[in-house]
């Protein structure tokens, strides 16, 4: 499924070429090492999700001048960052995900890196302007099917068997918000296999297939068992460390147990 790797001179770009539809993922090799999804068909471009970064925003420009197709637009759903990036182009998004952008966690996200990162971050938020809602749109002569989630929206692609979510990674951790997301998200993922996807898109991992989402339903069922039996959210993180010692990630289990145990 893999055709090739191109690197850049920061990121590097890996294509996965279906025939009539390419999905180029570039990975931009940064400090939260952010995924943005190029999906061409016809010598059209969509992009999924933004860099961050001034210097990956420049470099992922350069990229899609290079590949010499019509750019359509922009949809953003989780990373409403880098607001230089493309600026120009149409913006696609949701009203939920352009208020959890412009004034929810995801500007709480960006209001936080801008202080970790300083002066490299580009902390400015796009501007949407086409919102778009549940069900099929066509960008880029690409039908996608717009699902709509608590904070934003995942797209199912259909003509490649694809989905793009927030965050998988089979040997990663997860943000997990408590018992109740957790268990929405097996439920989730749980649709995901009946339905076979080919290829799973994320803003934060490498694509991956449908193994991946089977090793993290089984990540999550542990989670809830080690959360079960802990009584603080630092014995909790020390157990899931122990039980996944290769996991990268290990801010995102810290959210996670603090979560959990807000909850008690």
């Amino acid at each position: 499924m893999l055709n090739k790797k191109i690197d850049l001179k920061k990121g590097y770009v890996l294509l996965y070429d279906f025939g009539g539809v390419k999905v180029h993922n570039y990975n931009t090799n940064d400090y939260i090492d952010d995924q943005v999804i190029l999906i061409e068909k016809n010598d059209k471009i969509a992009v999924i999700e933004s860099p961050t970064f001034y210097d990956n925003n420049k470099e992922l420009e350069e990229y899609i001048k290079s590949l010499n197709v019509k750019l359509d637009g922009v949809l953003l759903s989780y990373h409403m960052g880098g607001g230089t990036f493309l600026k120009d182009a149409r913006k696609f998004s949701t009203h939920n995900a352009d208020e959890y952008g412009h004034t929810g966690g995801g500007k709480a996200l960006v209001d936080s890196f801008v202080k970790s990162f300083g002066e490299p971050f580009d902390g400015s938020i796009h501007d949407v302007t086409d919102y778009i809602d549940e069900g099929k749109i066509t960008i880029a002569d690409i039908d996608m099917n717009i699902i709509k989630t608590n904070d934003a929206y995942d797209m199912e692609i259909p003509e490649i068997n694809s989905i793009y979510t927030h965050m998988l990674g089979s040997d990663c951790h997860s943000i997990i918000a408590g018992v109740d997301h957790a268990n929405a998200m097996i439920n989730i993922l749980k649709g995901y296999i009946d339905k076979d996807y080919n290829l799973i898109l994320t803003s934060h991992y490498i694509p991956e297939d449908i193994n991946a989402v089977k090793i993290k339903i089984e990540y999550i069922k542990n989670l809830l068992n080690i959360a079960h039996e802990c009584s603080s959210a630092n014995e909790m993180i020390e157990k899931v460390k122990a039980e996944y010692p290769n996991y990268s990630g290990e801010n995102y289990l810290e959210m996670t147990a603090n979560f959990f145990f807000l909850e008690k």
